[in-house]
């Protein structure tokens, strides 16, 4: 696993099942043992940035419940409960090793809105800076959703994205990838190595977890291709292993590495094509669309019509004659405006519109191909 001996900023999830020791509470050792195994990252001069599950888990510890509650009141007031927990016993742990730690809850629409996802990126940038551990969590105290189905390790690979992290190391309770269920199929063979985004990974996952995890192995092979996006490697390996940051980090072989062949995009473009809620629809002409994938701007002439309404600098699809989305980007101008201009030369915006912003719609740095 060469390809992470060299990586310089890391993050590293941790699954539920390790955090609570499979339901009975925080573990420990176990989180002290990580934070000693980052620390010894940290003066590599590796950046480090941690997703971690467990809150609800430490929660109902804390409240002494048995039973993980089915109701989302219920289950949001253990996550708050166990928050305060969670990031004290994280603080304590890499305080040993004189690390400070910062906590970081994010929800999905965090990483969806442009100005929220500027603001995540620039203060955990910030933090790594300062050499301070960012502890990252699923906001679950307000998202019923991420309660219900979320799971960190679509998380820790959005992280991976927003920083645009050279590897993302993910610890479960397995030994990594198998070509079957090992629990089910007997002749099943650890995968070593393999191409993050190859469509075989995907029938090979498991989508059954543990008892405590929310996802399965299924959630982590698509986790590496959404990584992999930005050039970032995945490592998946048993956090039960002697060192296994430390030794992932270093190059050795542990788990399954998930290997990225896709250059790294720029941050722009890479929040455009993972994070986005689209504002509206340009429709373009045939002409458009086949500039757009030559690799040029979108000029107002090519575009048909806009739908829904929209302020300069929303992110919008664009779409061909026959409906389906080719590119999505960050337009220049707003829908009323866009809908004067359309069909239009660039050089008759300024006597439509009175004042020229630019000269395309859509440049092609603000823009990426969908399709």
């Amino acid at each position: 696993m060469t390809h992470l001996a060299n990586a310089k900023r890391l993050v590293v999830k941790v699954g539920s099942a390790l955090v609570t020791n499979n339901g009975a509470g925080l573990d420990l050792p176990a989180i002290n043992d990580w934070a000693r195994q980052i620390s010894v990252l940290r003066r590599q001069g590796k950046q480090v940035v941690l997703v971690s599950s467990g809150a609800i888990a430490c929660g109902m510890q804390r409240l002494g419940w048995v039973k993980r509650p089915k109701t989302v009141h219920e289950l949001q007031a253990a996550a708050a409960v166990g928050q305060m927990g969670l990031v004290q016993v994280y603080e304590g742990a890499f305080a040993k090793h004189g690390l400070h730690t910062a906590q970081i809850l994010l929800t999905h629409d965090d990483l969806a809105d442009r100005k929220r996802y500027l603001n995540a990126r620039s203060t955990i940038t910030t933090l790594l800076q300062l050499g301070v551990i960012p502890i990252i969590n699923e906001n679950d105290t307000v998202v019923t959703d991420e309660i219900k189905f979320g799971d960190n390790d679509t998380l820790g690979a959005l992280v991976a994205n927003l920083i645009e992290a050279d590897a993302l190391i993910i610890l479960t309770d397995q030994i990594g990838l198998f070509t079957a269920d090992p629990r089910q199929n007997p002749n099943a063979t650890l995968i070593r190595q393999a191409t993050a985004g190859d469509e075989s990974l995907e029938k090979m996952a498991s989508g059954a977890g543990s008892l405590i995890s929310k996802g399965g192995m299924i959630t982590k092979v698509i986790a590496a291709k959404r990584a992999a996006l930005s050039g970032a490697h995945t490592a998946i390996a048993s956090g039960h292993e002697t060192d296994p940051i430390i030794r992932l980090a270093n190059g050795e072989s542990v788990g399954t590495l998930l290997i990225s062949t896709t250059q790294r995009l720029a941050a722009r473009k890479q929040w455009l094509a993972d994070h986005l809620q689209l504002a509206g629809r340009l429709f373009l002409d045939d002409g458009a669309v086949k500039a757009l994938k030559c690799g040029k701007s979108l000029l107002p002439i090519g575009v048909i019509s806009a739908e829904g309404e929209f302020e300069r600098g929303a992110a919008v699809a664009c779409i061909t004659a026959q409906g389906d989305e080719v590119a999505r980007g960050l337009t220049n101008y707003g829908s009323g405006e866009t809908r004067l201009i359309a069909r239009k030369t660039s050089l008759e915006i300024e006597s439509l519109l009175g004042y020229v912003d630019e000269p395309e719609m859509i440049h092609r740095d603000n823009l990426i191909l969908t399709a």
